[in-house]
């Protein structure tokens, strides 16, 4: 299945981050490219979940960047957005941040529009919500 609304990450350390973001969250890595002269700066990398994608790069003053303003959690001071994904089981995925080392910051919990959650913080900072509430059902 395609999805047409792509969200891209930026990071300090992206090699790190798509490290964190396979073993905590359970993405896979779809394509990495890495520079050639220096792999700890990844140009551009495309990491999947359930058929869903997530673009990640390393945080570099490019044009488009600068144009854009973008910045990571730590250069803005606080996220400018959180990520929700729609898991099965809430409480396993949770169990599977934590020993992954995400930091929870909103324990598994029923929530009062239906369905469970919980939200973890990435090394970075950037924050991610994972819940069985499926807005599209």
């Amino acid at each position: 299945m395609r999805h047409d609304i792509i969200p891209c990450l930026r990071y300090e350390n992206a090699p790190r981050a798509i490290d964190f973001l396979c073993d905590a969250f359970g993405f896979a890595r779809q394509a990495v490219f890495s520079d050639p002269d220096d792999p700890t700066v990844i140009h551009h990398a495309q990491l999947v979940w359930q058929e869903r994608m997530v673009m990640v790069s390393s945080a570099l003053f490019t044009p488009h960047a600068a144009v854009a303003g973008s910045k990571t959690p730590t250069q803005a001071g606080g996220v400018t957005m959180d990520l929700y994904l729609v898991v099965a089981d809430v409480d396993a995925h949770a169990a599977q941040a934590r020993a992954g080392g995400a930091t929870i910051i909103a324990e598994p919990a029923d929530k009062p529009h239906g369905g469970r959650g919980y939200a973890a913080r990435d090394p970075e900072g950037h924050v991610w919500s994972f819940g069985s509430y499926d807005p599209w059902a």
